[in-house]
């Protein structure tokens, strides 16, 4: 193999990797302001993941308030939207 291919996958590698630890430790400190808070989304506006694993991914849930939808909200904030902490969300779940 060429010799200035594999430095410069390995460089575009270690590069690549630098930005992933900057943005991982931006999303850190964003959450450090924020939580999530379940049963809050609106149909379509969730910001990942639910818990019961019926979608992977921000704005597909299909309902509004679903108790394993979530949303970041400021940190305190979620108790005033009438919303859950994840482990009232999971013990909803349970009793489904």
């Amino acid at each position: 193999m060429n010799q200035r291919l594999v430095v410069s996958t390995v460089f575009a590698s270690l590069l690549g990797l630098g930005l992933v630890g900057q943005a991982a430790a931006a999303d850190m400190a964003k959450d450090a302001s924020k939580e999530k808070c379940f049963g809050i989304a609106k149909a379509g506006q969730n910001d990942c993941a639910n818990l019961s694993g019926s979608h992977s991914c921000a704005g597909q849930t299909k309902t509004d308030g679903a108790a394993d939808d979530w949303k970041y909200v400021a940190k305190g904030s979620c108790k005033a939207m009438r919303g859950l902490t994840m482990d009232e969300a999971k013990a909803k779940l349970k009793k489904s």
